[in-house]
């Protein structure tokens, strides 16, 4: 299994995943077959912690989702790939992890406690919000906020934001006249949505896709529908983009906690520029691979 043979079981908020060491090499299948939750281990990814190509960093991370495509980043994931990591630099606190949304910077705020929970807070870098940077389709310089959405017959209003990967972030309080006008979060068919508009024309590498709700100027809930995984119980860069969204057209400052289903993340957009994601992950199990699932 190209070199796979330990792992370990972790989540972030219950978005679950499959950690492991890795050289390199293709990991598609391996990736559907493991993260399969009837024939396999089950999780929303694979990830794996693989030597660096960039002498700044310390180690490398690779995610795949689901359905063996590999994504550029993934913000649960990072932690869980921290936490993991602990072990084989047990005097640092913080990691340099080259990923395919460039270098981040993993902070380890404290030791696990006796149930395997530890926090990191993670620089996830600048957000990015032109049609260019996303991508998305249009002049490539404009910035995709509040932006309409055509979608079989109705016109959304969108806020996409590139957090290393595209998001679509749909604030329910702007769909007038469209089928999500006056719903409650819980009520947005997301699992019909989702897939809809991750795979939108606008979308040339498609899209994560967020529907969202403020609760006051500090608190905001969402949902998101995750491209390759599906609907998520937690997404760190989906809640990233989710309060980048809010802060651009003015629903919050920058700095908030938002509350997805498996639980908060408290997500800071500094000055600087970087926006800083602080959460928990844990490690629930550790096994060993006794072949390729089938």
């Amino acid at each position: 299994m190209s070199g796979l043979t330990a792992f370990w079981k972790m989540h972030g908020l219950g978005n679950d995943f499959i950690v492991a060491d890795a050289e390199g090499g293709d990991f598609t299948a391996q990736a559907r077959a493991l993260c399969d939750r009837h024939r396999g281990i089950g999780g929303d990814g694979l990830i794996l912690l693989l030597p660096p190509t960039r002498a700044e960093a310390d180690l490398c991370m690779r995610m795949f989702n689901p359905d063996g495509s590999e994504a550029e980043m993934c913000g649960n994931g990072i932690r869980c790939l921290a936490g993991f990591a602990r072990a084989r630099f047990p005097q640092r606190t913080t990691l340099r992890i080259e990923t395919g949304a460039g270098l981040l910077t993993a902070r380890l705020i404290d030791d696990e406690d006796a149930h395997g929970i530890g926090f990191v807070e993670i620089d996830m870098g600048p957000p990015r919000h032109t049609r260019g940077e996303i991508p998305m389709d249009g002049p490539p310089a404009e910035s995709a906020i509040d932006v309409p959405l055509p979608h079989e017959g109705h016109v959304y209003t969108a806020t996409c934001v590139s957090m290393g990967n595209p998001h679509c972030v749909l604030f329910l309080d702007a769909q007038r006249g469209t089928p999500l006008d006056g719903l409650d979060l819980a009520e947005v068919g997301l699992d019909v949505l989702g897939p809809q508009l991750e795979r939108h024309p606008a979308f040339p590498r498609g899209a994560n896709v967020e529907v969202a709700t403020l609760v006051d100027r500090d608190e905001i809930h969402a949902r998101v529908w995750e491209r390759g995984a599906g609907l998520t119980l937690a997404c760190g860069t989906g809640a990233c983009a989710t309060m980048v969204a809010a802060a651009l057209t003015a629903r919050v400052g920058r700095k908030a906690r938002v509350v997805l289903p498996g639980g908060p993340l408290e997500i800071a957009w500094e000055k600087s520029g970087s926006v800083f994601m602080t959460g928990p992950y844990q490690r629930v199990f550790h096994g060993t691979l006794a072949g390729q699932p089938q």
